[in-house]
């Protein structure tokens, strides 16, 4: 008997694995490649819904169920989300244990389209945006009649995000037992604002009322003018207020983040951090024309330099040439120009 005889026959029958050949192996297919990936991706447009009231430390506190909202859960930003922000205010869709028993986490995937957006960036000439709150409908721009005093070209900042942003600015002057209000609201003479005072003894709960009910309210104002002070007073809530510095006469910074709170007789209020300077590097230099005079007149001239669909003649430039507005005029004309200058949009009133 040849070796090969002895292999090819017997020894089959002698190896343990000879009854085995190539057919009977197992091939163990690659854990990442058993499922092809695709491009297509969910849209949840079934996925249940809810509102994000309080960003912090990448948790979201987002209200969810009825449109009173019913519960409080806590979610987190999912992963496919990337850089895609989520901001206070945000309609959101969800996924996950939304339930809002203890210890449960939803995810966030998705973020509806915003109706609004108000934004500030570092300085005017900085165009890298911070989102500060999505989907308000107006702003109460909140200023101390003293104590800190009162500051007109950061309202004047306030006022030309405000109309950037598509929502409707309303002056809430605070503390006005420390000082009339009537020579810093001359500074305003020219535009059509809702205005409301408030002394530290005697909160105005009707004409707010009427101011927010119905509402999405985002708050701004400089530290230490009691913001948050008529917030709690309107809300019930306990957020922490702050006093002001006998040596530098600035308000110190009582809130960190944004949040939205319900008020007693109805709408919403979202307080916002007290802040010293407002970045306008993001806004259309259009709507800076907007937060200085009420209304426009065409004029034939095109106006160099500004991204308009059509030039025009500012009511207060007019005004302040032709000397109606005084010295009070000047200042605003002067920060007129000043923010134009630091936008680098070309001024109207120059030509």
């Amino acid at each position: 008997m040849s070796w090969w005889d002895d292999v090819d026959g017997d020894a089959d029958e002698d190896e343990p694995y000879g009854q085995y050949d190539e057919s009977s192996v197992r091939v163990r297919p690659n854990p990442k490649g058993n499922r092809p990936r695709t491009k297509v991706r969910p849209t949840y447009d079934d996925a249940p819904t809810g509102w994000v009231t309080n960003v912090d430390r990448g948790r979201f506190g987002v209200l969810v169920g009825s449109p009173d909202g019913d519960r409080l859960i806590t979610a987190t930003k999912a992963r496919e989300l990337g850089k895609k922000s989520v901001v206070t205010g945000d309609n959101v869709f969800l996924a996950g244990d939304v339930s809002g028993s203890e210890g449960s986490l939803a995810r966030i995937v998705r973020v509806a389209e915003r109706s609004t957006l108000l934004r500030r960036s570092a300085d005017d000439s900085d165009d890298v945006e911070r989102v500060i709150v999505a989907n308000a409908t107006q702003m109460l721009v909140v200023v101390a009649a003293a104590d800190p005093e009162p500051r007109t070209r950061l309202i004047d900042r306030y006022l030309v995000a405000a109309f950037d942003a598509g929502l409707d600015p309303i002056l809430c002057i605070t503390k006005t037992d420390l000082a009339d209000p009537a020579p810093f609201l001359a500074h305003f003479a020219c535009l059509d604002l809702r205005i409301v005072t408030s002394r530290a003894d005697d909160v105005p709960f009707e004409a707010m009322h009427e101011v927010l009910d119905g509402q999405v309210t985002v708050t701004v104002g400089h530290s230490g003018v009691g913001k948050s002070t008529l917030v709690n007073a309107l809300t019930g809530s306990t957020r922490a207020t702050g006093v002001v510095n006998s040596v530098t006469g600035r308000g110190r910074h009582t809130s960190s983040s944004s949040i939205a709170l319900q008020v007693r007789d109805g709408g919403w209020i979202i307080d916002t951090p007290g802040v010293r300077s407002f970045g306008l590097g993001h806004v259309d230099p259009a709507n800076v024309f907007r937060a200085f005079a009420s209304h426009a007149i065409p004029v034939a001239a095109p106006v160099d330099g500004i991204p308009l669909d059509q030039a025009h003649d500012w009511e207060i430039v007019d005004r302040v040439q032709a000397g109606e507005l005084g010295p009070t005029g000047i200042e605003r004309l002067d920060s007129f120009r000043a923010l134009l200058t630091g936008m680098g949009a070309h001024d109207p009133g120059t030509e």
